[in-house]
């Protein structure tokens, strides 16, 4: 934020924000459209329209008072606040939608006041003779005043304007709710619960009539100019919208109940004949337009003002022109004749009902981010984030669904539209800055927060202890990150759908210093890798000085799913056995945690082209076999290995080769596994036969293959020896599983 942004301001109390949102929400709808929607949707048709809109406008202004009541509000209003908590990215693409709703907003009110002309064109007409067809006679000098005003005099003439508009406002309705009609002294009380359907239907009379209370963050913006804005706006946007809301309520009920419904639907200045005096309503509709037009000419500059101060344009001199302020009290000069060209071009244009709605769809949107923000940050769980004033979560979560949910209801090309606009905008801010800070904070917040939460009830919550419950929870050591990537990618497919993964990096060296830094900076690297191949691993770093103790250490991890971990994965390079010595050395460690063993023996060949992985089972594998199938399944279940197929081969002695096949396709088809007969092959394992030439003979051309394993007959210990010999095939997985594996 430009530091000349809050070096001098004007010292508003709280009165000039209220009076701000209460003159610009009693503006030219209620005087112009509100008959009109009465007597399209009947009295309860427009309590549930008063109902409908501040199911937005309450938990928006709730939200931002949270908002405002948390941090330093400067100048700029709704767009400081959504960009200092969304970031200067997101925030600025929402604050240029803000500012221009807000500045096609001065146009569409002083439209709206030349609507007052239409009680005095018949008397112009026979006094003078002459025709007034055109309403801009009237409002292109009313602007062209407006604006030498604002730039001359600034803020402090609109306050001062806004006191007596106001006043003028209060008679108007005064003398309105005083006033009484024929049609009144025979009203039927039963008519006001009989509902009346709208030619043009519900949700088409809303979008005529919301705008009206879209006002009630007007004051917001003048942030800048407040004495104490942590005070100022959450009491004067409160109650300027619950004030608004109940003014409403009357005001339906006296229309209603003053003229009939087709008065209502055709007369536009129906309040003047219901009024005791009618010439105040024109009076009344004129002070209201222009303080609404007052109130949006005083924000929507200050609005742009702030914008250039967080330079978000390309262009230097383009951001310090419009954040300059007047020497005395920062008045946005520059801003507000850059708003006055563009409000001169829409009342040019004279007719503002299409871009009506589009102005309907930018404030959505803003107050939806309002209210997202206000939600996410109550899980966000933020210690710096601490408001004096605090909302409900779920009132915040109701207002940015309404918002959404009523934008494209109002208008969905309009909707689309909107946020077409607001996505080019943030691509256009984002080329330039160099930070994603703000939404990814709230985000990592939340994320944090719901993670931490889920882990403390899985962890508390009854586990599944049946057989067939059964998923993999890997753990993974490795010291060869950087050298070979088969283990990460085979953790990367078995954590892809089925299971979870913790990969964890061994840094064979005393904890100090330079090894916990070496450690962050090869994470970081792993990070990056992971990245790059959509993996799903949860990755970490152990220092440890020696392998026995790394293993020790691994193996008491926590499981980062919320489960146990179940599973424990090593690689090592065929032909070099000193990482598979320490394995193997410390297999009953391994055997004490429970946990199911894999080595991965990685060859040059590596993975191939991912079509084939060969099972290999025998008659002493049949506590392995089931997992061994699972975790083929599973590793075929990522999209590396979509064209992939399980191929399962059998080695027993001859005289049972038949009964072991039917045993094998039973097995797999009652499991519902991918794996055809055709795709079953029993070997027969003579006397002096060996399942190892076999295996070399018949998966030199798998990408993978599976084989399992077991202690030595008679020991306590695995016979290193097991895991030599395959030097004609490719990668190996050898599994070892310590429960049974049940597939059902």
């Amino acid at each position: 934020m430009s530091k000349s942004l809050n070096e001098v301001k004007a010292n508003f109390g709280t009165l000039p924000v209220f009076l701000t949102a209460i003159s610009t929400i009693l503006g030219a709808v209620m005087f112009l459209r509100f008959g009109y929607a009465t007597g399209s949707v009947g009295f309860m048709g427009t309590l549930l329209i008063i109902f409908i809109g501040h199911l937005v406008t309450i938990p928006t202004a709730m939200a931002l008072a949270e908002i405002a009541t948390n941090q330093k509000v400067e100048g700029g209003g709704e767009y400081f606040i959504i960009s200092r908590s969304f970031g200067v990215n997101i925030g600025a693409a929402i604050g240029i939608a803000l500012y221009l709703s807000q500045a096609i907003s001065v146009a569409f009110y002083v439209i709206a006041f030349g609507e007052a002309f239409d009680a005095i064109k018949p008397w112009v007409e026979s006094e003078f003779g002459y025709i007034l067809y055109d309403n801009r006679l009237f409002t292109i000098p009313a602007l062209l005043l407006l604006i030498s005003l604002m730039v001359t005099k600034g803020a402090d003439l609109g306050m001062k304007a806004l006191y007596v508009v106001v006043a003028i406002l209060a008679v108007s309705l005064v003398l309105f709710f005083m006033g009484s009609t024929p049609y009144n002294e025979v009203f039927d009380s039963s008519l006001l619960f009989k509902s009346i359907d709208s030619e043009n239907g519900f949700f088409f009379v809303f979008a005529i009539i919301f705008p009206a209370f879209t006002g009630m963050t007007a004051g917001v913006g003048l942030s800048g100019d407040l004495k104490d804005p942590k005070k100022s706006i959450p009491y004067g946007t409160l109650t300027a919208t619950i004030s608004g809301m109940i003014i409403y309520v009357f005001i339906a009920y006296k229309l209603f109940s003053s003229a009939s419904p087709t008065d209502l639907v055709n007369d536009q200045l129906i309040m003047s004949k219901i009024a005791l005096w009618g010439p105040i309503i024109p009076i009344g509709l004129a002070a209201a337009t222009i303080s609404s037009a007052l109130g949006s000419f005083m924000v929507a500059p200050r609005t742009l003002q702030a914008i250039g101060g967080d330079q978000v344009f390309h262009n230097k001199f383009v951001n310090f022109w419009i954040s300059k302020g007047s020497k005395k009290n920062n008045e946005p000069r520059n801003a507000t004749i850059f708003t006055s060209v563009i409000a001169l071009i829409f009342v040019l244009m004279g007719d503002v009902n299409a871009v009506a709605e589009i102005i309907s769809m930018f404030f959505m949107v803003t107050y939806g981010s309002l209210c997202l923000i206000s939600f996410m940050q109550h899980f966000a769980a933020d210690p710096s984030y601490r408001p004096s004033f605090k909302s409900k979560w779920y009132l915040s979560l109701l207002g940015a669904i309404m918002c959404i949910y009523l934008m494209f209801k109002i208008n969905t090309p309009y909707a689309m539209a909107a946020i077409a606009l607001m996505v080019v905008l943030y691509f256009y801010i984002s080329i330039k800055s160099n930070t994603s800070k703000g939404m990814a904070n709230i985000f990592q917040g939340v994320i944090h927060q719901f993670n931490r939460t889920l882990q403390v009830f899985l962890q508390k919550a009854e586990k599944a202890k049946a057989e067939e419950d059964w998923r993999p929870a890997v753990l993974c050591l490795s010291k060869d990150s950087f050298e070979r990537y088969s283990a990460l990618e085979m953790m990367k497919w078995i954590s892809y759908r089925y299971g979870f993964g913790t990969y964890i990096h061994f840094e064979k060296d005393n904890f100090s210093k330079e090894s916990k830094l070496n450690a962050e900076k090869n994470l970081e690297k792993l990070i990056k890798i992971s990245s790059s191949s959509k993996s799903n691993v949860f990755l970490e770093t152990l220092i440890s000085p020696s392998n026995t103790a790394a293993i020790v250490q691994a193996i008491q991890q926590p499981g980062i799913s919320g489960q146990p971990n179940n599973m424990m994965l090593f690689e090592y390079k065929k032909g070099e056995t000193e990482w598979l010595k320490s394995i193997i050395d410390n297999y009953s460690v391994l055997k004490t945690a429970e946990y199911d063993l894999c080595i991965l023996a990685t060859s040059d060949k590596g993975f191939g082209y991912k079509k084939d992985i060969h099972v290999w089972i025998s008659e002493d594998d049949y506590e392995n076999a089931n997992l061994m199938i699972l975790l083929s399944y599973i590793i075929l279940g990522h999209r590396d290995w979509k064209k992939g197929q399980i191929k399962i081969y059998a080695a027993f002695p001859t005289e049972s080769l038949k009964q072991e096949k039917e045993h094998l396709i039973q097995l797999t088809s009652s499991g519902r596994l991918p794996i055809s007969a055709n795709n079953i092959r029993v070997l027969a394992l003579d006397k002096g036969g060996s399942k190892l030439d076999l295996i070399n003979e018949y998966s030199q051309d798998a990408d993978l293959t599976v084989i399992g394993f077991q202690e030595s007959k008679g020991t306590t210990g695995i016979d290193i020896q097991f895991f030599e010999g395959y030097d004609k095939i490719g990668n190996v997985l050898f599994v070892n599983t310590l429960t049974s594996k049940f597939i059902k």
